[in-house]
């Protein structure tokens, strides 16, 4: 049976052996947990991932994908879900366990797949994968680059993220037109922030979304200048770190309270 790679799901199939390898490999940074993968496509990232011995999961929602796996890998007999990852019920899975999440992701969905990461961040400690090396770049950008952003920023609160290498187009059916890049993320000691979280999203998603202004500029829709310590209104956003964020966020509070 040949499964037809679709652009509307984002599918790009690894074809390389020894790449599923490595990337089946980058689970053993949480070892014993369950793991989901998520986007299994033809399953030759889960050959590898069986061999871990683990409890796995896959979830796939294209039903030619599916076919094929039920047909070639009878060992996920009983394991496949078919839903759309974006919408299931994580906390259900493996019992309410925590576990691995990992996959070839599809290209389209990649970064909201980081932000619902987020949301179940206590029963997700460690996400890897492969994704568009352009992602893989913003999810592990440090201060002062272009590529931190609004993703850098939300994910580096509660995990630490690792680029762990590059892939390159041919080893993929069709080929995309971009690099691509294998990360880890797993979880920080935070838990707790130091300010109100939905604030620090809002103050965070503000600034980014105007990052050629100074924060003098891009805050006025959250909050008087006046309010914000000077040291601040003369940066850009990609210049401040978390603590920063985090600080910035509890002027604007204190701004909105003193209204």
């Amino acid at each position: 049976m040949f499964v037809r790679p679709k652009k509307s799901l984002g599918q790009h199939f690894l074809k390389d052996m020894g790449i599923a390898s490595d990337i089946a490999d980058t689970v053993d940074a949480c070892p014993g947990l369950p793991i989901l993968e998520v986007g299994p496509g033809t399953g030759v990232l889960t050959r590898f991932l069986l061999r871990k011995g683990r409890p796995l999961k896959v979830v796939e929602i294209d039903d030619e994908s599916v076919k094929y796996l039920k047909a070639n890998i009878p060992a996920l007999d009983g394991h496949i879900i078919e839903e759309d990852f974006l919408q299931m019920d994580l906390g259900k899975l493996f019992g309410g366990q925590r576990f691995v999440l990992t996959g070839n992701y599809p290209y389209n969905i990649s970064s909201q797949i980081f932000f619902r990461l987020l949301e179940h961040r206590d029963t997700i400690p460690c996400c890897t994968g492969m994704i568009q090396k352009e992602v893989a770049e913003r999810l592990t950008a440090c201060p002062g680059s272009k590529a931190y952003g609004i993703l850098s920023v939300l994910l580096q609160v509660w995990y630490d993220a690792e680029y762990l290498f590059t892939v390159d187009e041919y080893v993929f059916n069709p080929p995309p037109k971009v690099k691509s890049a294998v990360i880890r993320l797993t979880r920080n000691t935070t838990t707790e922030m130091q300010c109100d979280e939905q604030l620090f999203k809002q103050v965070v998603k503000t600034t980014f979304n105007q990052r050629r202004k100074t924060i003098r500029n891009s805050i006025k829709p959250l909050a008087d200048e006046k309010n914000i310590p000077e040291g601040f209104l003369g940066l850009r956003p990609e210049q401040l770190t978390i603590e920063d964020f985090v600080q910035l966020t509890n002027h604007v509070y204190a701004a909105r309270r003193s209204r």
